[in-house]
């Protein structure tokens, strides 16, 4: 017999907008039905979203810990507990990412990714792996470990593509010398280039974006804006993300990263189908801790959280975001003066689209799975589902 699930008497936010009293009704993990009306299902679990939003599930298309742990920690219980942290926010899907590092270290987290994913029941879906670097520009480092920092190395990165199929996506510098073979090579085997912790100018970013580094991973961070070279003027990455009309960009919404103007700014000239939101979170998100590791755990860098934010010891820059799905929504809406519906848009529908996984992940239609959020008016999260299964709720109401 299948399983129907069916969740009622809630704001249903859909593609065309919201709809009062929806309800919508899933069997066997997939949405088979979407009503504005009590729709009658025989032998259906049902599920009062007593008033809330009935919501497409998050998903995190840059994230590197939570709950105390960090993917390159390299180790199966990390990643599964990363996953059930942040399902408890809101984020139903994600592609846990990597920090720079040994070739053996990026192959050891990957390894066991590929152990880790089979066991992942009780957390966000994992959709491969993101490789952030180490293919970067030394001066763009950020928290980045400089002495794993490199130019692309042909015999490296076909190596370890022989090696698995899990990479999704890989960031990297597109100016350095050699960035551009690899990103017509790992685009050929399906995986996503990102313009990352870049020096480029708007010229180099054109030559990358036309083989197809078609993201620009967290925008503002890590990367050139306008610079002079020998009195000139040149545009950076910045510029050229917001002149590129089709290049996509991710933001760090923990309303720390990003202050409300630029924020509006991104809002206003990329819209939400070009604009993904996401956590970059580290391990100390979904704790309360004061001091915390980036990276792995026993030789990463050590760093302080403070204002909401994770700080190098000295506070000369951010270390990466403590940050929860939910956090980014009610960023969106209160400091960006973002809709509701435009801002679930870019935490959902644009990262599926981005990833390729649009067919099946993102909305609320027939078809689709059923990963699914309930919250309330400030976006607290009452349940977590995903593929149908129930991985958080709230007794509260």
């Amino acid at each position: 017999m299948p399983q129907r699930q069916k969740i009622y008497n809630g704001k249903l936010i859909t593609p065309s907008g919201i709809i009062p009293q929806g309800t919508i009704v899933i069997t066997d993990g997939v949405i088979t039905d979407v009503g504005q009306k009590n729709i009658e299902v025989n032998d259906a679990i049902e599920i009062d979203a007593q008033g809330k939003y009935i919501s497409p599930g998050f998903i995190d298309i840059h994230v590197h810990g939570g709950g105390g742990y960090d993917f390159m920690d390299a180790q199966e219980t990390a990643f599964l507990k990363i996953a059930e942290t942040h399902a408890q926010y809101g984020t139903t899907a994600m592609l846990p990412t990597t920090l720079t590092s040994t070739k053996e270290g990026m192959l050891q987290t990957l390894a066991v990714y590929e152990e880790a994913n089979r066991k992942n029941t009780n957390g966000s879906q994992f959709l491969g792996m993101h490789l952030e670097g180490p293919y970067f520009a030394l001066s763009q480092r950020g928290a980045q470990d400089p002495k794993y920092i490199r130019n692309p190395d042909p015999e490296e990165y076909r190596d370890i593509l022989a090696k698995t199929s899990c990479i999704r996506r890989w960031s990297a510098a597109p100016e350095l010398e050699g960035a551009i073979e690899f990103g017509k090579y790992v685009k050929s085997k399906g995986i996503l280039p990102a313009v990352a912790h870049t020096d480029a100018i708007y010229e180099d970013v054109i030559k990358a974006f036309d083989v197809g580094y078609t993201l620009a991973t967290h925008l503002y961070s890590a990367m050139s804006g306008v610079t002079r070279r020998n009195a000139f003027r040149y545009a950076g990455v910045i510029e050229s993300a917001f002149l590129i009309d089709d290049m996509d960009v991710e933001i760090i919404t923990d309303g720390a990263h990003l202050p409300a103007p630029l924020l509006k700014l991104v809002y206003k000239i990329k819209g939400p189908d070009r604009t993904a939101l996401i956590t970059d979170a580290m391990r100390a998100a979904g704790t309360n801790v004061t001091e915390s590791v980036l990276g792995n755990k026993d030789v990463g860098l050590k760093v302080i959280v403070e204002d909401g934010v994770a700080k190098l010891p000295d506070r000369t820059s951010f270390a990466g975001s403590v940050a929860t799905a939910d956090r980014l929504i009610r960023t969106m809406i209160s400091m960006a003066e973002v809709s509701l519906t435009d801002t679930i848009k870019m935490a959902a529908a644009t990262p599926a689209r981005i990833l390729g996984v649009q067919d099946r992940k993102g909305e609320l239609v027939v078809g689709k799975d059923a990963d699914i959020v309930l919250f309330d008016d400030a976006i607290n999260i009452s349940m977590t589902m995903i593929g149908g299964r129930i991985v958080r709720q709230s007794k509260r109401k």
